[in-house]
């Protein structure tokens, strides 16, 4: 009897599926001014609302009820690019103008070591070490947990200071990706 109503509910929510799904990436496109995201909100809203599927399809207008979740993930994912936004502002305007007898060897050292790095160990080590993110908005800024920054990032560190034999591999990503941003200001 259980399967007959979970078939019913499952044919139920493809045919709202099928009825919606090109308003809501609409909807979430509008909101957002990205096309690329606006199918993955519309996916991610779709299905929050086939684990809540009883409470919607109970709901007097389920397709306002899939609006305002598309509306709230949509406004999170604003508010998250606003604050990628003002951190990466924040780190440039740190930074200092000029380098006193730079280590021009040692940032292209630390760059080519960065690059034979897998992209989550590396994205974890810049952001800890070069933008001196915490963990917590290093694992906001990834999408991952802070567990997961914590091991990659350790693990990012013992291949770096594999790569590059020196002990001080910390001050030195952070120097070279200081030094990274000036000449990289400089060639725009």
């Amino acid at each position: 009897m259980g399967t007959v109503v979970d078939d019913a509910a499952s044919v139920e929510f493809h045919a709202f599926f099928e009825r919606h799904y090109a308003e809501l990436s609409r909807l979430a496109c509008l909101l957002t001014g990205e096309t690329d995201t606006a199918d993955d909100l519309a996916a991610d809203a779709l299905l929050a609302l086939w684990h809540r599927w009883d409470r919607v399809r109970a709901a007097d207008h389920p397709a306002a009820y899939a609006r305002g979740v598309v509306a709230n993930l949509a406004r999170t994912r604003i508010r998250s690019a606003v604050r990628e936004r003002r951190r990466i502002a924040l780190f440039w305007s740190q930074r200092e103008e000029r380098t006193e007898n730079p280590d021009v060897a040692g940032v292209v050292d630390v760059r080519e070591a960065l690059r034979r790095l897998p992209f989550r160990k590396r994205a974890c080590v810049v952001l800890r070490h070069a933008f001196d993110l915490s963990e917590r908005d290093t694992a906001l800024a990834l999408g991952v947990s802070v567990g997961t920054v914590k091991s990659q990032t350790s693990k990012g560190m013992a291949e770096l200071q594999r790569l590059l034999g020196a002990q001080a591999v910390p001050q030195r990503v952070h120097a070279a990706m200081a030094r990274t941003g000036e000449a990289s200001g400089r060639d725009r």
